[in-house]
């Protein structure tokens, strides 16, 4: 019977590294991309059509407050669970899927009021400084969407009663997933602001 529970936990801490390592080398990846997204975008401020004055648009700076709101609602959702506490659990796993949205929603707001200052992101009136502005949001904006949608499966499970202080790796994979975008987002938010 001992040596049945062992294996098994060996099996479940085996299963848990893997879909750790799985999402690392992805979250590595994405990386990878980026940078090379920023580099070209350091490269592109040579350019004579580089717009010198643009600012961000003031939904950005909301939408960072927000993604960070997320970092912390599921990482509460990942204490909740280890305590076997159902109901919290449930509360901060759909306030992040409310302030995931909500981030979204922000994400085209900025890009409206971009337009509104008469910024364009393709077509003759665009420059290529709103067009890499653009690339840059919008790449972020569809890792993001995997996230949701990760999200909504987590959300799901937990509703089928699938995660307890013993089993917690589908939340702590999506929580690791979470921060990551956070991170991201703030990297790409500080470096929009400060390399205009």
């Amino acid at each position: 019977m001992e040596i049945t529970m062992t294996t098994e936990e060996d099996h479940k801490s085996r299963t848990a590294r893997s879909y750790k390592l799985l999402l690392l080398f992805a979250m590595v990846s994405m990386i990878m991309m980026f940078a090379g997204l920023t580099s070209a975008y350091v490269v592109s401020k040579s350019r004579t059509d580089w717009l010198k004055d643009f600012q961000l648009p003031t939904a950005f700076y909301f939408s960072t407050l927000v993604i960070i709101g997320c970092s912390v609602t599921f990482h509460l959702a990942k204490k909740a669970i280890r305590k076997d506490n159902q109901s919290a659990t449930t509360k901060f796993l759909l306030s992040t899927l409310v302030l995931g949205i909500l981030f979204v929603i922000l994400q085209f707001v900025g890009f409206g009021q971009i337009v509104e200052n008469g910024y364009y992101f393709t077509g003759s009136e665009s420059s290529i400084t709103t067009t890499f502005l653009y690339v840059v949001t919008v790449v972020h904006l569809i890792h993001l969407a995997g996230g949701v949608i990760s999200l909504l499966i987590i959300i799901y499970n937990h509703f089928k009663q699938k995660y307890n202080s013993s089993q917690t790796l589908g939340i702590e994979l999506g929580a690791m997933y979470w921060h990551f975008l956070d991170l991201l987002w703030v990297y790409l938010f500080l470096f929009l602001y400060f390399f205009k």
